[in-house]
């Protein structure tokens, strides 16, 4: 029996570690750790209704983990295991996610940090990953008992949890699903590729790559907060820290207009509205949450567009036109519909006392913030670069 399932576990990693490791691995002397059950469960098609999807589906390895799939959606959302049903939010990279606080309320600042997914809903990675099973437009598993007995109705699964969970793990729905989840989260927090920190950027820090004279004009640019905002929001370290992870983890509403394409594309209502962090439970109700949404990393920014929470700018060049169009009058139109910038999708709270803190940026300085923004690429996906 348990050559059995040791074989049944090779199958799996056929096509789950070698889609994320460099060079072929083995079956590890321990056997199969917490973090390589998660790794199995997060290429698992059974965690998905009709057994079509899996976490990868939407956080692929070959596209530094996000959703870059061809549909109808045009890469501005995610398709789920029902292929009718679409997210209304784009998928956030998987990348250097485990370096995101626990949601919370800092009482410092005033301001709520951290937690997964754009609007912190979930407070850790392992809140995290038992969220897309059972969500309609993703996995769409009707339930918990429904992903609980798969995992139970899998030899592979029923070795490994009570290997990792002891025996009482199959007592409940709660403690398997929790396991699940466990795994999961231990997958993204020991897996080295998911935060390799070896970009040209990392290069540079470590004396291995020297940047051409565009690229220090626009990390001067990026780190200099008396010419723009962008560190102010993107640096969460002193300037030249090992692992800056280009994301203070806090929300602000940036005054990001509706995507129109995708409100036609979900059929919404003419009036819908992401109320983003608002929507979180967490945050009860707090009315001056309403438009907020966290603020991402910028790990691999240039590869995994498109961007804003609802994808409505296809290239990273309109999204820093769009900032510097609160500081320079000469940014009137959004190039990618040669029409004025639309209006904030919620107005109230957009902070505008920090857009507005930086200085108009010519096309020279525009060309070096993007060229900065690209060294910040790992080095498994530079190929994506254009």
């Amino acid at each position: 029996m348990k050559r059995f399932l040791l074989t049944l576990a090779m199958c799996s990693l056929t096509y789950t570690a070698f889609a994320l490791e460099k060079a072929p691995r083995v079956m590890p002397e321990g056997g199969i750790n917490k973090a390589l059950l998660g790794q199995i469960l997060f290429f698992d098609t059974a965690l998905s209704l009709n057994g079509t999807q899996n976490c990868s589906t939407c956080h692929s390895p070959d596209t530094a983990f996000v959703d870059l799939r061809d549909n109808s959606a045009k890469r501005m959302v995610s398709q789920g295991d029902n292929p009718a049903l679409f997210g209304n939010r784009n998928s956030q990279t998987m990348l250097y996610a485990k370096y995101s606080p626990e949601f919370h309320y800092d009482d410092a600042s005033g301001e709520y940090i951290g937690g997964q997914f754009w609007d912190g809903r979930a407070k850790n990675l392992a809140e995290q990953a038992g969220q897309p099973p059972i969500n309609p437009v993703e996995m769409g598993m009707p339930d918990k008992r429904s992903v609980a007995e798969r995992l139970y109705l899998t030899p592979m699964y029923q070795q490994l949890f009570t290997q990792h969970y002891g025996k009482e793990v199959w007592h409940s729905v709660e403690s398997v699903y929790a396991a699940m989840e466990d795994a999961l989260a231990v997958f993204q927090q020991n897996m080295r590729l998911l935060a390799p920190f070896d970009s040209k950027y990392d290069k540079y820090l470590r004396g291995e790559y020297r940047l051409s004279s565009q690229e220090e004009k626009g990390k001067n640019l990026f780190f200099d907060r008396t010419s723009t905002n962008c560190s102010s929001c993107h640096q969460l370290h002193e300037t030249g820290h090992q692992e800056e992870t280009f994301t203070n983890y806090h929300y602000h509403n940036i005054g990001v207009p509706k995507n129109p394409r995708l409100i036609a594309h979900n059929q919404l209502s003419e009036d819908f509205v992401d109320l983003g962090l608002f929507e979180n439970p967490m945050v009860q109700n707090d009315e001056q949450q309403k438009g907020k949404f966290k603020v991402p990393t910028l790990r691999n920014i240039a590869v995994t567009g498109p961007y804003m929470h609802n994808g409505v700018f296809s290239e990273l060049r309109t999204v820093l036109l769009f900032l510097d169009h609160y500081n320079n009058p000469n940014r009137r139109i959004n190039p990618e519909t040669n029409q004025p910038w639309s209006a904030p999708e919620y107005a109230p709270t957009v902070n505008h006392q920090e857009l507005k803190s930086g200085k108009a940026l010519s096309d020279e300085d525009i060309d070096a913030l993007l060229a900065f923004l690209k060294l910040l690429t790992d080095e498994r996906y530079e190929s994506l670069l254009e």
